[in-house]
């Protein structure tokens, strides 16, 4: 092989592995909602991360045995994944810019509201009353607030109220504090006299707002972490892509001087 084929060959398969982060990210983005009883968005980062990877592949095997047309193919089909790879960044860090969590006086543990959400993501939760009822039926059955209750470090209010609680843990298993509840046992609440009952947030748990917006929280966090990984994975594929035009163009430089000199 040619020496621009060498380093062809070197960046295609440098971008093979830059395609396995993104995969993995994919992979327990997807897997990592089943807990949140969600369905947001699942597959498409794995998906694009498997084609990066045949891309890739593409690339590395026309390079090798000098085959134009792959790395022809290689460099198209990698521009465009890459630009939806950015553009799916940029959505994600746009759609996930508010947390909606706010303190509590007294408390260690967020609480959460839907105001503080992208209206992307409260459309979520809020626009389809029936995808909600298919979250909240799987959040009933899960472990998230059986898990809360069967903690027995929780012996009084005030070690409930400085313990740190998950988004879901925090929106669905307790009621806000705005409420006025009195603490019994970490699932288990007592109303007020005064029961503000007209208030969407002191609703039954799984129907407040809070709950939902725990949910939408949990998501946030898995997509900021899923995110890092996706930065690092697009800079690298950009910066491999420009060194791989580079090389394409100096491959083809040689062979153009080489059927010359013959």
């Amino acid at each position: 092989m040619a020496v621009s084929n060498n380093i062809t060959a070197c960046v295609t398969l440098m971008a093979l592995i830059c395609a396995v982060p993104v995969i993995a990210s994919g992979v327990w983005f997807a897997s990592a909602q089943g807990e949140e009883c969600a369905r947001l968005a699942r597959w498409p980062v794995a998906i694009l991360g498997g084609l990066i990877l045949l891309a890739a592949l593409a690339g590395f095997v026309g390079a090798y045995w000098n085959r134009r047309r792959l790395l022809a193919f290689y460099l198209f089909a990698m521009a465009s994944l890459i630009a939806l790879l950015v553009a799916l960044l940029v959505f994600a860090f746009a759609v996930t810019r508010g947390s909606g969590a706010y303190p509590v006086v007294g408390r260690a543990y967020d609480e959460y509201h839907l105001d503080g959400f992208s209206m992307w993501l409260r459309g979520y939760v809020s626009d389809d009353p029936a995808r909600w009822e298919r979250i909240k039926a799987c959040l009933v059955v899960s472990d998230t607030c059986k898990k809360l209750a069967r903690q027995a470090g929780f012996l009084t209010a005030d070690q409930f109220y400085q313990s740190h609680l998950s988004p879901l843990q925090s929106g669905c298993c307790k009621p806000p504090a705005v409420c006025g509840y009195n603490y019994v046992s970490p699932t288990v609440w007592a109303g007020p006299a005064a029961r503000p009952a007209a208030d969407p947030e002191c609703a039954l748990c799984y129907e407040c707002e809070s709950c939902r917006a725990g949910l939408l929280a949990a998501l946030r966090d898995q997509w900021r972490r899923a995110n890092i990984a996706l930065v690092v994975a697009a800079v690298a594929l950009v910066f491999l892509y420009l060194v791989g035009c580079s090389a394409y163009k100096n491959a083809h430089a040689e062979a153009l001087f080489r059927r010359y000199k013959w």
